[in-house]
């Protein structure tokens, strides 16, 4: 696959739903391959899609995020200690109300430096592309 939006977190940013600037945006490493999560990018509209077992790690907000140009990208983050052992080929982004079932899927990668990778108990940086698109562009 590659790097993209979720069709209903495209819908989100379109009815008002999700506000990139204001609202709590944080990404999730996400166990991906037979038996895990299978994206369907048609569908998948908050976070509780994604079994509990499949979500590796959280970071906290994403901080100085960026809007120009309908192009979104933030400051690079951590995924804190990320336990020995525990695969992960994709990180979701999503805006965060507290309650999975609630937190709207924004976007899926798992096309980047670092992905697939295997947590070793340490910090995991993620360093947003730096390219026209950063993170994404509606």
């Amino acid at each position: 696959m590659a790097n993209v939006i979720y069709d209903k977190g495209r819908e989100s940013f379109a009815k008002g739903e999700v506000s990139w600037s204001g609202d709590n945006i944080k990404a999730a490493l996400i166990r991906t391959g037979a038996g895990h999560y299978v994206v369907n990018l048609a569908t998948d509209q908050f976070l509780n899609i994604i079994a509990s077992g499949d979500i590796i790690a959280r970071t906290a907000n994403l901080g100085t995020k960026t809007t120009a140009a309908g192009v979104m990208g933030a400051a690079n983050t951590v995924f804190a200690a990320v336990t020995n052992g525990s695969p992960y080929g994709a990180v979701v982004v999503f805006d965060d109300t507290g309650t999975d079932n609630t937190s709207r899927l924004i976007a899926y990668i798992d096309t980047a430096a670092g992905l697939p990778s295997t947590g070793t108990g340490a910090d995991v940086n993620l360093a947003w592309a730096t390219d026209a698109n950063k993170i994404f562009k509606l």
